[in-house]
């Protein structure tokens, strides 16, 4: 009985050592090396205009009207909804999935005044895993250029360096593909951040 009550023993004060170094300072390490190293990441990187917060440079908004970039699909809630992030969960042989994408396919065409044969950038179409991707790819962003240009009547050279200074590389210089950060772009285009 002796070696019961001296296992418990053993085992409740490893559990509290644990508890302790585990629940207690490990986080508050991670947290201030966060602050200290990543202030603006550990922070959510959100974006203020005029005092207020517009949004984060990490997650997809819904944004409407001819005058903006479009970001991505969602599939997250409602739409944009970081609270229900999550892909569609439909497969590549889903009736659904092939319906919503013809669908979206020839929105695309119709609102960025393209061609009925126009070819239209996967990323356009689809929604990201998360459903909350900010970026489009640079193609994407050229072919919603013209109608941006038209509904801002701005000049197009303009528009298209805007979205050439927008454009971030592959991370690392291998990781991913170029991207344009929808917000970031959209604000610039509205008078900066």
């Amino acid at each position: 009985m002796k070696n019961v009550f001296k296992e418990i023993r053993i085992s409740l004060v490893t559990t509290i050592f644990l508890a302790v170094i585990l629940c207690g300072i490990y986080p508050a390490l991670v947290l201030v090396a966060a602050q200290a190293i990543f202030h603006n990441e550990a922070n959510g990187s959100l974006i203020i205009k005029n005092g207020r917060i517009v949004g984060s440079s990490l997650l997809a908004q819904r944004f409407t009207g001819a005058r903006y970039f479009h970001p991505r699909p969602s599939a997250a809630g409602a739409g944009y909804d970081a609270a229900n992030s999550g892909g569609s969960n439909l497969g590549p042989l889903s009736k659904k999935l092939i319906d919503d994408i013809g669908g979206r396919v020839r929105n695309y065409r119709i609102e960025n005044d393209l061609p009925p044969a126009a070819t239209v950038p996967a990323d356009a179409v689809t929604a990201s895993g998360s459903g909350l991707d900010p970026h489009i790819s640079p193609a994407n962003a050229m072919l919603q250029a013209a109608r941006v240009v038209r509904a801002r009547g701005l000049d197009e050279e303009s528009v298209k360096s805007k979205i050439a200074a927008h454009t971030e590389g592959r991370t690392l210089g291998i990781f991913g593909e170029p991207r344009v950060n929808v917000l970031l772009l959209n604000l610039d285009l509205d008078g900066g951040k």
